[in-house]
């Protein structure tokens, strides 16, 4: 289970960023995690409940946004939707595709006091 230690990958971040600009509590963290970015929310949402406790962030707001899977087809030579990284082109069937967005995870934005 990668999303424990990438859930206090999320508390590092927070704690830095307390450090740096001098605020108590978080409210909420607001994430980004793609769709084709081999992480489960409801994992992160369970690990950060276990390593956020006697944190500044306990008891905050976990707001997931999921980012759909794009990439670009080089037989159609187009941006197409990808649901999934095994499937093919909508379009045109190929396999021949480059992943251009969904993989990403990263802390968006935190509401704090």
């Amino acid at each position: 289970m990668h999303e424990l230690a990438l859930s206090q990958g999320i508390i590092d971040v927070i704690r830095d960023q307390a450090a740096a600009q001098g605020f108590t509590t978080v409210k909420t963290v607001r994430l980004v995690i793609g769709t084709l970015s081999h992480v489960e929310p409801q994992a992160i949402a369970f690990g950060f409940d276990a390593v956020s406790r006697g944190t500044i962030a306990e008891g905050a707001v976990l707001d997931i946004e999921r980012p759909p899977g794009q990439a670009f087809c080089l037989s159609c030579e187009k941006p197409v939707p990808l649901p999934e990284r095994s499937a093919p082109c909508p379009d045109c069937g190929g396999h021949q595709l480059m992943v251009t967005g969904g993989e990403e995870m990263r802390v968006k934005e935190l509401e704090v006091e």
